[in-house]
């Protein structure tokens, strides 16, 4: 007989357990980071925020390879900021709804924001809050999973709950895998795109990422798929303030 999970209140009490992820992977960050330190070449003492920093691990790496710039770990988990606290030297309380974050309009010079919009009750509140924080030219650096990535759309047709899409807070239901992380939100390559333009983004790019929970056996065929990114597992977005 399994064990009962405690019974949560909400969400927040679900992202303030020390159990749940919250780290979206230092391959992925490296692959932001890289795309983010191009563009920001040239600018000097840029002002960067991690948006949903977890425990701090991903912006540690992406620090290392954004050397002179400010990069500041945000996150309204108390927990997280805790853990991340001993990864980076500036992190702060923020969200992205409600009291907002804590910086001027047009003060910041570029965002990561890492696995976060799939958790988010209210996506679009969280990008006008990005678009008001950033400045006009200002760097978006977004990755989110993929609804449609390649296994997920054989899921489909064979009745399988797609990998990633969750119906429970408490458990696994219909679909592969065993962790839950509270995803909400699930896009697709097109409807990343018009989402975020439709905020008043332009977008530069959308690329492709592989998934670290895909079988050994098919991670070949995982990192083939990002050639073609509205099959790839995750999706990476650059944009820029309008």
């Amino acid at each position: 007989m399994t064990a009962t999970p405690p019974t949560l209140t909400g969400l927040r009490d679900f992202y303030e357990d020390p159990a749940v992820p919250v780290s979206s992977g230092a391959p992925r960050t490296l692959r932001q980071t890289r795309t983010l330190a191009a563009a920001l070449a040239g600018t000097r003492h840029a002002t960067v925020l991690d948006v949903g920093c977890g425990d701090g691990s991903a912006a540690a790496v992406a620090a290392r390879l954004l050397p002179g710039h400010r990069l500041v770990g945000v996150d309204w988990s108390q927990d997280a900021l805790r853990r991340a606290a001993g990864r980076l030297p500036d992190v702060v309380r923020g969200e992205l709804s409600g009291y907002g974050l804590p910086f001027q309009d047009a003060a910041v010079d570029a965002v990561l924001l890492s696995e976060v919009i799939e958790h988010l009750v209210d996506p679009d509140a969280a990008l006008d809050e990005l678009h008001r924080v950033l400045r006009p030219g200002g760097h978006l650096m977004l990755s989110t999973p993929n609804l449609a990535a390649w296994y997920n759309r054989v899921l489909l047709l064979a009745g399988v709950q797609p990998v990633f899409s969750e119906v429970s807070l408490r458990a696994v239901h219909g679909r592969p895998g065993t962790d839950v992380v509270g995803h909400l939100r699930l896009y697709t390559r097109r409807a990343l795109r018009e989402f975020v333009a439709a905020a008043g983004f332009d977008v530069v790019r959308v690329t492709g990422a592989p998934f670290h929970g895909v079988p050994r056996s098919l991670r070949p065929l995982d990192r083939l798929a990002c050639a073609a990114p509205s099959l790839a597992s995750i999706l990476l977005l650059h944009a820029r303030r309008m």
